[in-house]
């Protein structure tokens, strides 16, 4: 038995009943792979996966094969949900473990909760609307959305990209590295042009958000590892494409947007191979839900473009929550966008709850 797998194990058994993360755990079924996978490239790395069907995804028999040992489902909304923005698991909801009485995002929810309390250093996730980069802005840890169509999943709109939840960009390389064939290493050529946008020309950003992720990309440009270029990327809102695309509806109007927008982000990457934005508009809601506001609104444009997105912890708002900075480079450079991610994180490293350190 590996002692990552046993310390993953102990660790579930000790926080998850406060977290509520976890689903199901599968402490025989782990302890049953652990010897052939000791000797397969992972080395029995302890991974979770998201919801009942995770351990079936494309993600997980990949790792799987590579000697990753799959833990347990993590949680997800429950049925009816009008908020995809936390989890239901095996005890009742899943909290933020930054701050209990807040959400951890979702729909992502117990992949984001159990790797920001140490439970394991990698979950998967998918993500049709910022359901891996919400998650990972509000609990403080990284994650990335692939390419469109980079990897199958089995979203038949092409708005859902499968993703990672990590501790690191580091260790979320590791992911990729073993479930996208040819994948190569792109470490990032110093300082990286980059384009901010605040609010992407239409979203209304807290001010305490703003002020964390602005600080960020200052930390940023001060160490020389982004260079900003002139100019914003603004968009028009895509909620009216995104929900039109999702109902299997796309008509002109929504077509014509998505369009447009397309055309917006063509010219950014032109200028520049990274765009930067805060990943959410507000901070963690309390479990009642975000009333009016989208917590999507600066994510799901992305899902409709196709391009990779990660978030990066950025700092913390007053009220002691994480905010997250997020970072858009251009389709099928998620390679590249993992080295750009392993820059910033130097600049900007995460940190664990106290209370699961």
């Amino acid at each position: 038995m590996t002692t990552a797998l046993e310390t993953a194990l102990a660790r579930i058994d000790r926080f998850d009943p406060e977290l509520c993360a976890f689903t199901e755990v599968w402490h025989e079924q782990a302890r049953a792979r652990a010897g052939a996978a000791s000797r397969l490239p992972l080395a029995g790395l302890p991974f979770a996966v998201k919801g009942p069907t995770g351990i079936r995804s494309y993600a997980a028999l990949r790792l799987t094969a590579a000697g990753g040992i799959p833990v347990g489902a993590t949680s997800v909304p429950g049925p009816g949900t009008a908020w995809q923005t936390w989890g239901q698991g095996a005890r009742g909801r899943t909290v933020n473990p930054w701050r209990p009485d807040r959400t951890p995002g979702g729909s992502s929810a117990g992949s984001a909760a159990a790797v920001a309390a140490g439970l394991v250093e990698l979950a998967t996730g998918s993500d049709g609307a910022g359901s891996v980069r919400i998650p990972a802005a509000w609990c403080g840890v990284f994650g990335l959305k692939t390419t469109a169509g980079l990897l199958p999943s089995p979203d038949r709109t092409g708005l859902a990209s499968p993703g990672v939840l990590a501790s690191s960009a580091a260790r979320a390389e590791t992911w990729l590295r073993h479930v996208l064939d040819g994948y190569v290493p792109r470490p990032a050529r110093l300082p990286v042009p980059a384009v901010y946008s605040p609010d992407l020309g239409f979203a209304s950003v807290d001010p305490a958000v703003a002020r964390v992720t602005r600080e960020a990309v200052d930390r940023l440009v001060d160490a020389g590892t982004v260079r900003l270029v002139p100019g914003s990327c603004d968009l028009a809102d895509p909620a009216a494409a995104w929900f039109a695309t999702r109902a299997g509806e796309p008509l002109a109007p929504a077509r014509r947007l998505r369009a447009a927008d397309d055309r917006v982000l063509d010219a950014c990457f032109a200028r520049a191979p990274l765009l930067l934005t805060p990943v959410t508009p507000n901070s963690p809601h309390g479990h009642e839900g975000p009333g009016e506001l989208y917590s999507t609104a600066l994510t799901w444009a992305f899902n409709l473009s196709g391009h990779p997105a990660a978030s990066v912890p950025a700092g913390f708002t007053p009220d002691g929550c994480p905010a997250g900075l997020q970072l858009v480079s251009g389709r099928g450079t998620d390679a590249a966008l993992l080295g750009v991610a392993r820059a910033v994180e130097r600049v900007l490293p995460a940190s664990r709850p106290p209370r699961f350190s």
